[in-house]
C-alpha cells in the first residue's frame, strides 16, 4: 500500500475512534481505474469479478467477507474504502445476470459484462501463457462503500 492510501486508511479509523483491522489491501480496478472508481463512489458499481487463476499465480489470498480495500485511481490516489459483503467462486459462464448488472459497467447488460470480461481476461491470460475459457473459475465479490 502506498503512503497516500496508508494515510487515508489510518485517518478513516482515527475518525471512527476504533482500532483498524490488521488486514487491508489497496488496488485499482481494471482497464479504466478512474471511471470504475467513480462508479463505485456513486453507488453504481457494487461488485467486481476476477480470474481465480490470478490469485494462484500471484500467491494472493482470496477476498473474504468483511475484508476492507482502499480503492485507488489511475494515479494511485485513494478514492474510497470498500468492505466486502460476499464472495462466490464459480465458472464464468454461470455468473448470474444480477451480478453482471451490479458490476455497473457499460450499459449494465449481461452482454456488455460478458464481452468486456472476455476481452480483459483473454488479454490478461495471454500475458501469463494461458487461454480464456468460458467455464474458467472466477471470483465474484460484492462490496459496499464505507468511506
Amino acid at each position: 500500500m502506498n503512503q497516500a492510501a496508508d494515510t487515508y486508511w489510518k485517518n478513516f479509523w482515527q475518525q471512527r475512534n476504533e482500532t483498524p483491522p490488521e488486514q487491508v489491501t489497496a488496488w485499482s480496478f481494471g482497464v479504466d481505474p478512474d471511471e470504475l472508481a467513480e462508479l463505485v463512489v456513486s453507488g453504481v458499481k457494487t461488485a467486481t469479478c476476477s480470474a481465480y487463476m490470478f490469485y494462484e499465480i500471484e500467491n494472493e489470498p482470496l477476498p473474504s467477507m468483511g475484508d476492507y480495500s482502499v480503492v485507488l485511481n489511475r494515479a494511485g490516489d485513494p478514492v474510497c474504502i470498500i468492505q466486502t459483503t460476499s464472495v462466490k467462486i464459480m465458472p464464468m459462464n454461470e455468473v448470474p445476470k444480477e451480478f453482471a448488472e451490479a458490476e455497473g459497467e457499460g450499459d449494465r447488460s449481461y452482454e456488455y459484462w460478458w464481452n468486456a470480461h472476455e476481452q480483459f481476461f483473454t488479454e490478461a491470460l495471454e500475458e501469463v501463457g494461458e487461454i480464456f475459457r468460458e467455464d474458467m473459475t472466477v471470483v465474484c465479490e460484492r462490496f459496499e462503500v464505507v468511506k
